[in-house]
């Protein structure tokens, strides 16, 4: 979780980062954590011309708002070019939509999908819900995020899931006659779980890359939602989340089994928040395993 506990490990590892390049002679830009956070800017032209990528694979991107019926959700849309395409849900994590996780659609684009980024901060504020560069370091921007993340619920996660399905499902970059995905980071781990239950018949993947709150004591927690869907689950724990919760990754496992779900539940020799690209624990090699193992799932759409 984004969290003291988080912060503090980051530090630890900032520390050790440091260390390891005077004892070692390693170039700071060998052991970046990534770029920037950088704003949220997007053409809202339907029609926008593809992009073609460094592979060659021409894929197109869109600012959209989305329905929901506790207003309109502004989010990221990029996806191939041509065809239709099987679709992905992508949940931000604690510091909102902006250019990483954008990156992380055009990703997935460049691998086939119809992936959507969407802002689920958008009662409070459009995206980029934070200025270029904050960090959830500075207690500024905890301060400032801690009404965003109070205006979610259960209930709000699965209302606008459901809502981003049927609009995914609208599309015509989307083949709607196969099953979506859908990941969540941080704070929304959960959320794609919560998804699943509310939408089983569209759901078919629901990942979480070092997700908290997923075994909780509420009557509502994450792992107790597993016997409402019909996803197949891949569940990347942090290294530092494991060895503060250890039995979360066996009772996930338990109720997996239990709902006779197919469950791939990994501890990753990172820390919290390694998939992102701007976050201080950014390990690209971890990030780029838990990566490829997301698109093995999605092939099964």
């Amino acid at each position: 979780m984004c969290d003291d506990f988080t912060l503090a490990d980051d530090a630890e590892w900032q520390a050790m980062r440091r260390v390891s390049r005077r004892g070692f002679g390693l170039g700071a830009a060998g052991l970046a954590a990534g770029g920037a956070l950088a704003g949220c800017m997007a053409s809202n032209d339907p029609n926008a011309a593809p992009t073609p990528t460094p592979s060659g694979l021409a894929i197109a991107e869109r600012a959209v708002t989305i329905p929901t019926p506790d207003g309109a959700a502004d989010a990221f849309f990029a996806y191939p070019a041509k065809g239709g395409h099987a679709a992905v849900l992508v949940w931000p994590d604690i510091l909102g939509l902006r250019d990483s996780f954008k990156d992380k659609a055009r990703d997935l684009a460049r691998a086939g999908y119809a992936a959507l980024v969407v802002n689920h901060y958008y009662r409070s504020a459009k995206a980029p819900v934070l200025p270029t560069g904050a960090s959830f370091t500075d207690p500024a921007v905890r301060a400032a995020v801690a009404p965003m993340g109070k205006a979610l619920s259960p209930a709000t996660y699965a209302s606008d899931g459901k809502a981003f399905v049927a609009w995914l499902d609208r599309q015509p970059q989307v083949d709607s006659r196969r099953k979506i995905g859908t990941v969540g980071h941080c704070m929304t781990g959960g959320a794609t779980i919560r998804t699943a239950a509310a939408a089983p018949d569209r759901i078919g993947v629901a990942a979480s890359m070092h997700g908290g709150g997923l075994v909780t004591d509420a009557p509502d927690s994450p792992h107790r939602l597993i016997a409402a869907t019909r996803a197949a689950l891949l569940i990347a724990i942090a290294q530092n989340d494991d060895a503060r919760e250890p039995g979360a990754k066996t009772t996930l496992r338990e109720a997996c089994d239990a709902a006779g779900r197919s469950c791939e539940i990994e501890v990753y020799p990172a820390n919290h928040g390694w998939t992102v690209a701007d976050s201080p624990s950014y390990d690209a090699a971890q990030a780029d395993r838990a990566f490829q193992r997301q698109l093995a799932h999605y092939a099964k759409l």
